[in-house]
């Protein structure tokens, strides 16, 4: 018979904890020391929520697929090019995408740490060309931008400004909408949802992360729908 897969019932409550005191050692020795703990408390309960996740996306037609393998990310650090050494992150996190392919444009991200947990959607990071057609997206479809903005909105999401250029790019030349000007200075066009240390810790995780990924739909079929014409360029 088959091994049941384990439900998500929250992550760990020394899961935050073990980060704190990762962060202070940072070596090899205390790792292997406390991996059965960082398996126990982190990443069981993260496989498991992402496999709830999905199941619950795939269930109400929701379109961000993943898995425990394919959308962790790594605690060990690359340091190969960083002045920072310190060979493990503080902290844990995992995609899902239209693909379930961590490169595919257009995520879902849950970020655990015990310096704010947070869930964020949209596109991250974009490359140069895939930027400048969501930017020209926005120039020749206005209306169907503010109308997604305003979509966002109503469920009380906003872009996160932290990925704000300083000063408008040459797209912006000529526009005198305030709303615009701000929606192109963005370098990752995103939504960031807070998420409190007591619900990492029980299974409405899935739920509220389910809701977050169906208000933000809106956000992610205009990007989908900009990006559509650099797919040629593909292969």
């Amino acid at each position: 018979m088959a091994q049941e897969r384990a439900s998500f019932t929250g992550f760990g409550e020394k899961a935050l904890p073990f980060f704190r005191a990762l962060d202070f050692h940072q070596n090899r020795e205390w790792f292997q020391e406390n991996r059965g703990l960082y398996e126990d408390q982190v990443l069981a309960p993260f496989g498991a929520f992402i496999t709830a996740l999905n199941d619950a996306c795939t269930k109400q037609g929701l379109p961000m697929r993943g898995t425990p393998r394919g959308s962790l990310f790594r605690i060990h650090r690359d340091v190969r090019f960083s002045k920072d050494k310190r060979p493990y992150k503080t902290h844990a996190g995992a995609v899902l995408t239209r693909s379930g392919n961590k490169n595919d444009p257009g995520l879902f991200y849950m970020h655990i740490s015990p310096e704010g947990c947070f869930a964020t959607i949209g596109f991250y990071d974009l490359e140069p060309k895939q930027l400048a057609a969501f930017r020209q997206a926005i120039l020749a479809t206005p209306e169907r931008f503010r109308d997604m903005s305003a979509r966002l909105a109503a469920e009380g999401y906003s872009f996160d400004p932290q990925w704000s250029l300083k000063r408008p790019p040459r797209e912006a030349a000529g526009i005198q909408d305030a709303d615009l000007i701000a929606a192109l200075k963005l370098k990752s066009i995103v939504v960031k949802r807070p998420v409190p240390e007591k619900s990492i810790l029980g299974p409405g995780l899935v739920a509220d992360c389910t809701s977050f990924i169906q208000a933000c739909v809106p956000l992610l079929d205009f990007g989908w729908a900009a990006l559509a014409a650099l797919e040629p360029e593909r292969g």
